[in-house]
C-alpha cells in the first residue's frame, strides 16, 4: 500500500479490503491479520483505526448499505416510469452483485450466523435492515403517489417482500440455481400485482 495514503483514505482502503474478506469467507474465519495483510499494512496500524474486528465488520455492513443505498438513488432517479422503480431498483442490485460490486444480502446471511451469539452484531443487523426495509418503502410511497404502484397496496409488506426475494436470490445463488428460470415468473407476478399491469 502507498504509505503516503492519508488516515482517511487508508481507514478507507481496510474497509474495502475487510469487506471482501467477510464477503468471501465468514466473520469468524477471517482475521485481522489477514485482512492487513491483504490491505498492505500491519495489523497494529489497522487497529489504529478499527478497535476490534467487531467494529471492523459493523463498519462493513454500513459500508455495503452505503453503497447500495447510492446504486439505488441512482437507478431510481434515471427511470422515469414510476411503475418501473422497484423492478429497476431490483436489477440494479443483482447486477451489481453479479459484478462482484456489492455483497449486502451475502454480509446479511453472514452475519445471521454471526448474530447468534453477538449482541452487537445482532443490533446492527437488525437496524440496517429496518433501513433497508424503510427505504424501499418510501420508493414504493413515492411510485404511488405518482401514480405507478396501485394505492391499495401495502408499500410495508410489499418492502418486505422484495427484502425476501432478494435473499432468495442469494440463497438461489449459493445452492446452484433452486429457482433458476422461474425468478423472471416471479418478478413478472410481483410486478403485476403492484402496477395492475402485466406488461
Amino acid at each position: 500500500m502507498n504509505s503516503r495514503l492519508s488516515g482517511p483514505q487508508r481507514r478507507q482502503a481496510v474497509l474495502e479490503t475487510a469487506c471482501r474478506v467477510f464477503a468471501k469467507g465468514s466473520y469468524h474465519g477471517s482475521t485481522t491479520a489477514q485482512i492487513a495483510r491483504e490491505t498492505g499494512i500491519s495489523e497494529p496500524v489497522l487497529y489504529r483505526h478499527f478497535s476490534s474486528k467487531r467494529e471492523l465488520y459493523v463498519a462493513c455492513l454500513d459500508e455495503v448499505w452505503e453503497r447500495v443505498h447510492e446504486l439505488w438513488e441512482k437507478a431510481v432517479a434515471r427511470e422515469e416510469d414510476p411503475a418501473n422503480w422497484l423492478k429497476t431498483i431490483g436489477k440494479a442490485y443483482l447486477e451489481a452483485r453479479a459484478a462482484a460490486k456489492v455483497v449486502l444480502v451475502d454480509l446479511w446471511i453472514q452475519a445471521l450466523t454471526e448474530a447468534a451469539d453477538d449482541p452487537e452484531i445482532r443490533r446492527a443487523l437488525r437496524a440496517q435492515v429496518r433501513e433497508v426495509h424503510d427505504f424501499v418503502a418510501g420508493v414504493i410511497r413515492r411510485a404511488q403517489e405518482a401514480g405507478g404502484v396501485l394505492p391499495d397496496r401495502d408499500p410495508d409488506a410489499e418492502a418486505w417482500i422484495f427484502i425476501s426475494l432478494g435473499l432468495l436470490t442469494t440463497i438461489d445463488r449459493r445452492l446452484g440455481s433452486l429457482v433458476g428460470d422461474e425468478f423472471e415468473d416471479v418478478f413478472a407476478s410481483r410486478r403485476a400485482w403492484m402496477t395492475g399491469s402485466s406488461a
